[in-house]
């Protein structure tokens, strides 16, 4: 039964690795069940319930999960993914000002456009069509941005008429105890400390208590209900340009944020063949954009495959059995929103800012001599935490990439996919 259902093979694979690979995987990943609402506690003046979000989360890593395990057969976590949830509240809702609902229609049609293109091949070809560098940029440029909403959101990043930003009062309040969440939970990373960023969430909590920052309602208690979110869509912008904007930027992220998870975790896990190619991947790609619709419905942003779950392929899982009990710890951890949802902003500053660490890493395979690719790749980072925005990095650094090379006579390096999405970009500044 486990053979048919998961891929285990009882001749190669050991039920107690997979279940102890399941368990790492959850433990390195469920930070996103203290963040996600945290995150989406900014849209709490537009009707967006927190406690739904902490369900809605929950859900969505369930199934998507399970999806994994049962159809894909691999041994890899999914959640609402860090990144994109940025994305969908500062962007989408709080900076070009459309409501949530609006945005969670967005992510139904991202997810069903994903099912298409990874039913059809299409996906690769769009792949193939933008430069390596900027799809590496991309990653390092939402790595700062979650980062600096982290700092934002402590107080140790703090507004300055002058100069914009400055250092916020770091020796008081939640400035001070995001700093020490920081320091604990990079030492907790730094000694290899298994759930490290789990464990820095609860124990900057627990610090907070005797500072009056943290207040703890309960532990266990019967799931928030979902229905304040649930299937709650706004089509009446489903044919504007902001629309196609916001759907093309939330299939762009996904689908390279899934590309780079799964080849480098399968790589990880001995599953890529010599000649490159890896067995069952459109069916984990299919995995992913079956989670983001389910995400979607649900009443959270885009659902993806978690990096973290290289955690549980080191620790020897190779099959949809680690992947089912990671669903299954997600299942159990339904009942604790009283403690996830006690999280205070300052103590997911630590996870934001080392999440926004480990997303800078495609940074080093940027060729920085090369600067018609360096320069596109540098505005596309630095675009991100300096508009606010993920998708102004990501119009501006195709815009540039187009430009620069054009003016250079670098044709070569041109597709007609990036010649035709410059000139939409360029066309969305100008009348929008």
């Amino acid at each position: 039964m486990l053979q048919k259902l998961f891929g285990f093979d009882p001749a190669q694979n050991k039920l107690k690795t997979e279940v102890a690979a399941g368990i790492t995987t959850f433990l390195t990943m469920a930070y996103i069940l203290a963040v996600n609402p945290n995150i989406f506690s900014h849209l709490a003046a537009q009707g967006m319930d927190t406690h739904a979000v902490f369900t809605a989360t929950v859900l969505a890593a369930i199934v998507g999960t399970l999806v994994m395990a049962v159809y894909a057969k691999k041994p890899f976590g999914l959640a609402p993914g860090m990144g994109l949830n940025a994305f969908f509240v500062f962007t989408v809702c709080l900076t070009m000002g459309y409501p949530w609902q609006m945005a969670l229609t967005a992510v139904l049609i991202e997810g069903f456009i994903f099912i298409i293109l990874s039913a059809t091949g299409i996906r690769s070809m769009m792949v193939d069509a933008i430069p390596a560098s900027l799809k590496r940029a991309i990653g390092a440029g939402i790595g700062l941005f979650i980062a600096f909403i982290g700092l934002k959101n402590a107080g140790i990043v703090a507004a300055n008429e002058a100069t914009f930003v400055t250092i916020g009062k770091i020796t008081e309040g939640s400035a001070l105890l995001g700093v020490i969440g920081i320091i604990l939970t990079s030492v907790l990373v730094i000694k290899k400390v298994p759930g490290n960023l789990l464990i820095g969430i609860l124990a900057t909590t627990l610090i907070g208590i005797p500072m009056g920052i943290t207040e703890i309602h309960g532990l266990v208690d019967v799931p928030p209900s979902v229905s304040p979110i649930f299937c709650q869509f706004d089509f009446s912008k489903v044919f504007s340009i902001d629309m196609v904007i916001i759907v093309f930027t939330f299939l762009f992220i996904d689908m390279f944020d899934t590309m780079g998870t799964l080849v480098g975790v399968c790589t990880k896990a001995g599953m890529m063949k010599p000649d490159g190619r890896i067995h069952g991947l459109n069916k984990a790609f299919m995995a992913d954009a079956v989670a983001t619709v389910a995400g979607a419905c649900f009443g959270t942003s885009t659902t993806t495959t978690y990096v973290e779950s290289a955690s549980g392929v080191a620790q020897g899982g190779r099959t949809g059995l680690t992947a089912f009990i990671t669903a299954m710890c997600f299942l159990v951890a339904l009942f604790f929103a009283p403690l996830f949802l006690s999280v205070p902003s300052a103590a997911t500053t630590p996870v934001l800012v080392i999440v926004g660490l480990y997303m800078m890493s495609p940074i080093k395979d940027i060729d920085l001599n090369d600067y018609a690719e360096s320069i596109p790749a540098f505005i596309t980072i630095i675009m991100m935490p300096l508009t606010y925005s993920i998708s102004d990095g990501i119009l501006c650094g195709m815009i540039s990439y187009v430009a620069i090379n054009a003016c250079c006579g670098n044709f070569k390096r041109l597709s007609i996919t990036m010649w035709v999405l410059a000139i939409l970009f360029v066309l969305k500044y100008i009348f929008i």
